[in-house]
């Protein structure tokens, strides 16, 4: 087998290789359709490389549309891939007119007014055109992470192996007049071994990116409660640690929520797990509602909930929780008889100057505990004097004065 087969060959194999391996990622990740778009793209790359070698018996002319057809494909599902692989919305009207525009000009060049160097300069602009595509769309998120960034990186050089090459090579080699002199040339040469070379680093990007894809999975599963969909005791205690230390740097209150469903155990007894499944869920859901994107929300026991809220002080984690309480003991939860009512104790302790997340827990489930002997369905809050050279995040006068309408108690110093 001569030198020059075993490069033709290079490209279908490696294409194909890589298209059998995405397709078998999209086999175990399937929520992730952009692996199946891959894997089609990579495997028509192979089947357009065949086809600049071997003919058909339709003939010369129908085989080459038939190859430049297997390259635009594979060229526009690897463009779209990797733009939806990001959350990106598909440039289909850009790709579309590129694709199409370097198709109609190849077609004219190859039946209409046949010319191999125009087609050639029409198919590898058409090309670069969408790399360039691709290279703007993942501009905006290039500064996400390394994947991302090589990509972006990769999409350039995509687009000036198109355009710059093609255009230098075609220029210092000079037109071609026949299959025999392109397939010997430098531009020939240099085609292959790019595309290989861009081929597999765009892949092992992909791989890696997957890879990553699969790794965050697996860290939420294991950081979230399944039932709730909040953060478990795990997740919580991690993220809220980092919030409080982020506080702590800029100098910011935070304030820590525990929160008890009353009476569980007899809810379940009476009603069934199913029920109090419900239960779980709804008040999670209410719970994570409240709290917006700024809150750290877990489930950190059966029925205890914790809700660490940053840039919030006494007062304000108090008209928290009282929200909370009222608007989920005055609601009805599907499953339960109408006259079914479930409330909810709480306790509320405001951060003091560095203090960590253990300790601050444990003033808040002092204080939990404190409203539920005191009748449950109530908020009570744990206060702490501040230490002269800490920072204000205590409750304001005007909390002390509502402390006969609040169950307020004095943490040990």
């Amino acid at each position: 087998m001569d030198t020059g087969l075993l490069i033709a060959l290079l490209n279908p194999g490696i294409a194909l290789t890589l298209g059998a391996a995405f397709l078998v990622l999209w086999f175990y990740q399937r929520h992730r359709p952009y692996l199946i778009v891959l894997a089609a793209g990579y495997s028509a790359s192979a089947a357009g490389f065949l086809l600049q070698y071997f003919t058909l018996p339709v003939g010369m002319a129908p085989t080459k549309l038939m190859s430049i057809l297997c390259f635009t494909f594979a060229t526009c599902c690897l463009a779209g891939a990797v733009i939806a692989r990001y959350g990106r919305r598909v440039p289909y009207p850009a790709i579309g007119i590129l694709a199409g525009g370097g198709l109609a000009a190849v077609s004219w060049f190859l039946f209409a007014r046949p010319d191999i160097t125009w087609r050639i300069l029409a198919i590898n602009f058409s090309f670069g055109g969408i790399s360039l595509v691709v290279a703007a769309e993942l501009r905006v998120v290039r500064n996400n992470g390394p994947t991302e960034m090589i990509l972006f990186v990769l999409s350039l050089l995509s687009g000036l192996n198109f355009l710059a090459r093609t255009l230098a090579v075609v220029i210092a080699h000079g037109p071609f007049t026949s299959y025999e002199g392109l397939y010997t040339s430098s531009y020939w040469t240099t085609a292959l071994l790019s595309h290989a070379l861009l081929s597999l680093l765009i892949a092992l990007c992909l791989f890696g990116a997957a890879a990553l894809d699969v790794m965050k999975a697996l860290k939420t599963e294991t950081l979230t409660d399944p039932l709730s969909g909040l953060l478990n005791r795990r997740g919580f205690e991690e993220r809220a640690t980092l919030v409080l230390q982020h506080c702590a740097t800029a100098r910011l209150p935070a304030t820590l929520v525990l929160a008890d469903l009353d009476h569980f155990k007899a809810l379940n007894d009476q009603h069934g797990h199913a029920a109090g499944d419900r239960v779980i869920a709804d008040f999670a859901a209410k719970l994570l509602l409240a709290a917006g994107t700024g809150g750290v929300a877990g489930r950190i026991g059966g029925e205890e909930f914790a809700v660490l809220l940053p840039l919030s002080d006494l007062g304000a984690a108090r008209l928290f929780a009282e929200t909370i309480r009222t608007l989920y003991s005055a609601g009805r939860i599907d499953g339960l008889p109408p006259d079914t009512r479930v409330t909810a104790s709480f306790g509320v302790a405001a951060r003091t100057s560095d203090e960590g997340l253990d300790p601050l827990m444990r003033r808040a489930d002092e204080a939990l505990y404190k409203a539920k002997g005191n009748g449950r369905d109530s908020v009570c809050l744990s206060y702490q004097r501040l230490k002269r050279s800490s920072f204000p995040i205590g409750p304001v006068p005007a909390e002390r004065q509502r402390r006969r309408r609040i169950n307020v108690f004095f943490a040990p110093r």
